[in-house]
């Protein structure tokens, strides 16, 4: 089964979107790592709604610490974390059991399963599995932090709206003043209008986020099969709504030519470095030490309002549908957390395999 991710730092998912909790177990943290409830929490309320066309369910997404920290400290045993759903209402999805929605996995899942899979509100395949990513990934940013590895993401692009571009510093400072994490205001503005009248057309959007690691050693990855951005890859594509993963100049270098594309080497502050990051801080499966720069497309949400052809998978018959219920009317604002925490937990994996944090913590 896939439900687990890394080799040290192991992390196995459990839960569905109207089942009865979200959780994760985070296996291989070393022991001594200061970490709370409140620590985790304080993540898990940034991937709440808030931004414009944001879902109707509420849900508390208090998170709960079941086993592996004590007084405050990992202990080196599994951590489990979870949070309860509490607000489910799966009427419409029983509704339409064997209609088949457009977009997303209930066709795959039942060939999969055998009709088995638990297909209220996307079951094992709803975004709401993000929540336990954000849970995992504050323990991982916590380790990697310690080494002053910083991850941080932010919304390019929405609906075809793209933000300017802004250095390292400003991203950081401005993606979190408005709900979109968007670092462009203007471009923000335009991005909420936008997502609005979509809600209104009974339609989605989907767009751009650019995740970013600062600080990184150069040395990470273990090619070729195991190499840093095919495990980053792996990672985020387990973000549902992933449709595509562009590292550093991406797509973009097929239209280059050898000496546009390649990076300089020189030399700071006794250390190497390249004068420009097209190859987004890997090379040869291996991390450069310059910034990791990522990008992810996020497709538009596949529950819409419009009434849509499909079948009927236990008639075997065609038949429309319009999707009810609470949904993202665009989902790449909530997906910044959950890009943020796959990055931290492929970096931390990639830290403790190369041997870079101890197991026990002074």
């Amino acid at each position: 089964m896939g439900n687990s991710l890394g080799k040290i730092f192991n992390v196995t998912g459990f839960g569905e979107s109207h089942g009865n909790c979200m959780g994760i177990v985070v296996d291989g943290c070393p022991a001594g790592l200061p970490i709370t409830e409140a620590d985790i929490q304080q993540e898990v309320e940034r991937r709440r709604p808030g931004a414009a066309g944001t879902t109707e369910r509420w849900e508390p997404d208090r998170v709960e610490i079941i086993s592996g920290i004590y007084d405050g400290n990992t202990t080196g045993a599994p951590v489990c974390m979870l949070s309860w759903n509490k607000d489910m209402d799966s009427g419409v999805y029983k509704k339409n059991r064997f209609a088949l929605r457009p977009g997303h996995a209930d066709y795959t899942a039942f060939v999969k399963y055998g009709g088995c899979n638990d297909f209220r509100g996307g079951g094992r395949f709803s975004g709401r599995i993000t929540l336990a990513y954000v849970m995992a990934g504050t323990i991982a940013r916590k380790l990697i932090g310690r080494l002053g590895i910083d991850v941080f993401a932010h919304v390019v692009e929405i609906g075809g709206i793209k933000a300017r571009a802004q250095e390292l510093a400003g991203i950081k400072e401005n993606a979190g003043k408005n709900p979109l994490w968007c670092a462009d205001p203007e471009a923000a503005d335009r991005m909420t209008r936008l997502i609005e009248q979509a809600k209104q057309e009974k339609d989605s959007l989907g767009g751009i986020i650019e995740g970013i690691a600062v600080n990184l050693p150069a040395g990470l990855g273990e090619p070729v099969f195991d190499n840093f951005d095919g495990e980053l890859s792996k990672a985020l594509f387990a973000i549902p709504a992933v449709k595509g993963v562009e590292f550093g100049a991406g797509f973009a270098v097929a239209g280059m030519k050898g000496s546009q594309n390649n990076d300089l080497y020189d030399i700071k502050d006794g250390r190497i470095i390249t004068r420009t990051n097209n190859a987004g801080g890997v090379l040869g499966g291996i991390s450069t030490g310059m910034p990791v720069v990522v990008r992810v497309a996020v497709k538009p949400t596949a529950s819409i309002g419009k009434n849509q052809e499909t079948v009927d998978i236990q008639k075997m018959t065609k038949t429309g549908l319009a999707v009810t219920g609470r949904h993202d009317t665009c989902i790449v604002p909530r997906a910044v957390p959950g890009v943020e925490a796959m990055m931290a937990v492929t970096i931390c994996d990639f830290i403790l395999q190369a041997g870079l944090i101890p197991r026990v913590l002074s």
